[in-house]
This record gives C-alpha cells, structure tokens and sequence, in this order.
C-alpha cells in the first residue's frame, strides 16, 4: 500500500509545481504589459478619434457649396472685466445664412462668404474654415444655384429653389 501511496504525491507535486512556476511569473510580468497594452490602446483610441474628426470636419468642408444654408457655430471669447473674479469665458454664437461664395484653394486657405438677413438688414462674414473658432458646421437647405458666386443675391428678392436636409 505504500507503493501506490507514493506514486500520488508525486503526481500531485508535478501538477502543482507547474501552475506555481506560472503563478510566480504571471504577476511580475503580466502587470507591466497589460500597463502596456492599455496605455497603447487608449493612444490608438485617441488617435482614431482624431482622424475621425479631421475625416468629418473635410467631408462637410469638401462638400459645402453656394446656395447652401448653413450654421456655423462659432466660438467667441469675452475677457473678463476688472471687477470679475472669473477669468476669460467662451460661448458659442451660431450664425446661419446661405453661401455666396467658396474662396481659397488649399484646406488652410479656404474661405466662406455667408450672408443673412438680420432685422431686415443685410449682413455677410467672411469665415476661414481652418480656423479654430469654428466648433461645427451644419447644412440646413440646399437651393438650387447655377452660379460659383451668388453675390447677385445681395439684390435679388425672389425666393430661391430649396430643400431641407434630414438630420
């Protein structure tokens, strides 16, 4: 009876020895590369993300065109006065207007002239799309144009051929 006692032990002892060697090589290793690998995921994640925006922000610059009706929400800093115990604030303003022209050729240089009509007087800006000012760019209306330039639009009192973009 001896004899098969012993042989069990030794089998017990070579299953144990095993995951013990592992056990002991697992934690001083495994928590370094799992720091690792996190850390190169969630800059992976970051920088997909950034694409994604970059991709986004030149799919609407690409396909913006005269005679769109469009939001631009743009951000503006106010300082603060002398009193205030707050520092500088920035708020988003939205202008909407439609297109009157696309100028620049270059992503960097592109311009936009949008025109609206604000309590019954005309108003045009001039926004760099490259700018950081601009937080988004919304398509409202698509009007049917044949022009590049509608500055014909600055005397023009018919209404235009429109129709509305599904969100």
């Amino acid at each position: 009876m001896s004899e098969e006692k012993e042989p069990k032990p030794e089998v017990e002892k070579q299953t144990t020895d095993k995951p013990d060697t592992k056990k002991e090589e697992e934690p001083i290793v495994a928590p370094v590369a799992d720091e690792e690998k996190i850390k190169e995921q969630e800059a992976e994640a970051k920088r997909q993300a950034e694409e994604e925006a970059l991709a986004a922000e030149e799919a609407t610059i690409q396909s913006l065109r005269p005679g769109m009706t469009i939001r631009i929400h743009q951000k503006i800093k106010e300082e603060a006065k002398k009193g205030d115990k707050e520092g500088d604030k920035e708020r988003i303003q939205i202008f909407q207007g439609i297109i009157l022209a696309l100028n620049g050729k270059t992503p960097v240089t592109k311009t936009v002239t949008v025109m609206k009509k604000s309590f019954g007087v005309m108003v045009e800006k001039i926004f760099p799309l490259a700018s950081p000012m601009i937080a988004k760019i919304e398509v409202v209306k698509i009007a049917k144009v044949r022009h590049a330039k509608l500055y014909f639009l600055r005397e023009y009192t018919k209404r235009l051929k429109e129709t509305l973009v599904k969100k």
